[in-house]
């Protein structure tokens, strides 16, 4: 009798996980407003900052691309000295 106890009341906690699983992944009701707003204001974000510059397009609407900046080795200099000793 016990067993048949158990059996039946251990079952109760796999029912209710199962009927959280199908309550979780069913499609949620649609809302239906009928004016057609959101709810939220009209005005801009206050604390979001303006945006940075766009980078300069690439491709056949845009110019030849920048040239690479001139390039230093300071270790050169060091290098040189050695070599005329």
């Amino acid at each position: 009798m016990a067993f048949l106890w158990l059996f039946v009341v251990l079952k109760i906690p796999v029912a209710a996980l199962l009927w959280l699983i199908w309550y979780a992944a069913k499609a949620p009701e649609p809302l239906v407003d009928g004016d057609g707003s959101d709810g939220g204001s009209a005005r801009p974000d206050p604390h979001r900052g303006p945006r940075p510059p766009r980078p300069p397009r690439r491709g056949p609407h845009a110019g030849d691309p920048l040239p690479a900046p001139a390039r230093v080795r300071a270790a050169a200099a060091g290098r040189q000295s050695r070599a005329t000793r």
